[in-house]
């Protein structure tokens, strides 16, 4: 049977000890898709919402909900993080890609603050749009990979 690292004898939920842990530089990054019409996609680069300009204060965001990680997911342990990076790729007429990079020497991964930036940079942008576009959607919330620790490399294939 799997020993599941956050759950202890008793069967209560606790956070991992790490300590023994050795440091190590750690990297993650991650992405969301934010899905919407044309029209507001031309509208946000254009710098036209009636918002504002969207993609700084996405960019911000994303970065403040990396370094507020610890806050917001129970578990959690809060971190030094070194780096925060926030891109954003028009994928096509419908599509952005938010990406996130966090980065933090160590005893545990950056893994779900990097999702945790590009989750609250995409949902930003949602905020930001939805008064022209109510259909947008967030799509492809995910991991696309880590490095570091014990485990070493992953990359989403």
């Amino acid at each position: 049977m799997v020993k599941l690292t956050h759950i202890d004898s008793s069967g209560d939920a606790t956070m991992v000890d790490v300590s023994e842990k050795p440091e190590s530089e750690r990297i993650a990054t991650a992405q969301a898709i934010v899905c919407m019409s044309a029209h507001t996609m031309d509208l946000l680069f254009a710098g036209e919402l009636p918002k504002g300009d969207v993609l700084p204060v996405a960019r911000v965001a994303g970065i403040l909900g990396a370094k507020k990680t610890s806050e917001l997911i129970p578990l959690c342990h809060p971190l030094s993080i070194t780096k925060i990076s926030i891109d954003f790729e028009r994928v096509d007429g419908e599509r952005l890609r938010v990406l996130s990079l966090c980065k933090v020497t160590g005893q545990t991964g950056v893994e779900m603050e990097a999702l945790t930036a590009a989750s609250v940079a995409a949902l930003t942008i949602y905020d930001m749009c939805k008064a022209v576009d109510r259909e947008i959607r967030i799509d492809n919330l995910m991991l696309c990979s880590k490095s570091g620790g014990k485990s070493g490399t992953w990359i989403r294939s």
